[in-house]
């Protein structure tokens, strides 16, 4: 017995790491918030104790892309260092240069490009390219450009870089596109174009640049189809409200970060119920486009869209790049997330905090997707 006894002694001597490793290493929601706030510290230590430098965390990805995200590049360097992945994709088929080029980090770009990242993608696929376009981040356009991005990406849904240029009003953006070969003929799986989309979204400037002043009013003639579009961005006091939900619920003050929690979800919801109020108004279907322009001041054009009687309402255009979602598509997706808010309130009232925050941690995140 007093051997068995010493041998165990010396094995916790030799391996004081082992027996506590569980401890140390990170839960997805606690990995996220402390890569997002920057502590290099604690995750050096992760990775020395045994994390994977591709571990996930709840929102956004890998520590990699968390850190290209923030365009934190010391970050970003300690986990590719470690063998990170450097074009792994996340569960919304995203990677890291794609977040740095969303967020406007043309330094973070620079990095991830200068160490081998992918401008392209095989196949259909978001690109870097339409992240920054459809963001506008002009110095990050020029620069994918530069290093040979193509310009006529197609996404999952066949749109390319273009189109979100055009969708958005960017046009500077819109013309370095074209002036790199864009193409204005290129179709998506919608049966749309750049040029539809810059008049539907009443972006004037920037369909002069895609065609001819004489195709513009044969194409507006046509009224636009009826489509179901999908949310617009968080409001700014609910996104503040959720990071501090998160970094609370880090700091396991569960309380309070219930509160955030539900405060956010309510902005949300306020937010939501005033654009669809703001969006049942009737629209008025387009019959044509009046240009006026004067040779002497090439610069004074106008243009303005005439317009007949009150046509069947259109909903607000999506604020991010997941533009093939259905109606039915999005009204599951509500219905889930207020599944999810009813659930967590049940759980709360019933005295279950921790099993409750993790249902108001789940329905915010379905939220910051659908509002993407």
């Amino acid at each position: 017995m007093r051997i068995f006894t010493l041998l165990l002694g010396v094995w916790l001597l030799l391996n004081p790491f082992q027996t506590s490793l569980a401890a140390r290493l990170p839960d997805a929601a606690t990995f996220f918030n402390t890569i997002e706030r920057g502590d290099l510290d604690t995750a050096r230590e992760w990775l020395d104790n045994g994390l994977s430098p591709d571990f996930e965390g709840s929102v956004i990805g890998t520590g990699l892309m968390i850190a290209a995200w923030e365009g934190n590049i010391p970050m970003m360097e300690l986990f590719l260092t470690r063998g990170a992945t450097l074009d792994k994709v996340n569960r919304f088929g995203e990677q890291a240069l794609l977040h740095a080029a969303w967020k406007g980090h043309l330094p973070a770009v620079r990095w991830l490009v200068e160490r081998g990242a992918k401008l392209n993608r095989e196949g259909k696929q978001w690109a870097a390219l339409h992240y920054a376009a459809f963001a506008g981040n002009e110095a990050i356009v020029g620069y994918l450009l530069e290093r040979g991005a193509d310009v006529n990406a197609l996404s999952t849904n066949g749109s390319t870089p273009l189109m979100m240029a055009a969708r958005e009003g960017r046009e500077t953006i819109a013309r370095t596109l074209l002036k790199s070969g864009a193409r204005r003929d290129i179709v998506n799986d919608w049966g749309d174009n750049a040029l539809q989309w810059a008049i539907r979204n009443n972006n004037l400037k920037v369909a002069r640049h895609i065609a001819e002043a004489a195709d513009l009013p044969r194409i507006a003639a046509a009224p636009p189809p009826i489509r179901p579009q999908r949310s617009q961005p968080i409001p700014d006091r609910a996104d503040r409200l959720l990071d501090q939900a998160r970094k609370l619920e880090a700091d396991g003050q569960r309380e309070a970060a219930l509160k955030a929690y539900r405060e956010a979800l309510a902005a949300i919801r306020q937010a939501e119920e005033s654009r669809t109020k703001s969006a049942a108004a009737p629209a008025r279907a387009v019959t044509g486009l009046t240009i006026t322009a004067r040779r002497s001041d090439p610069n004074a054009q106008t243009a303005g869209l005439n317009y007949a009687r009150p046509a069947t309402t259109q909903l607000s255009p999506t604020a991010k790049v997941g533009a093939g979602e259905t109606a039915a598509a999005a009204a599951a997706a509500e219905d889930a997330v207020d599944a999810l808010f009813q659930r967590a309130r049940t759980l709360e009232s019933a005295g279950r905090r921790a099993e409750a925050l993790q249902l108001y941690r789940q329905a915010a995140e379905a939220l910051r997707r659908q509002a993407r």
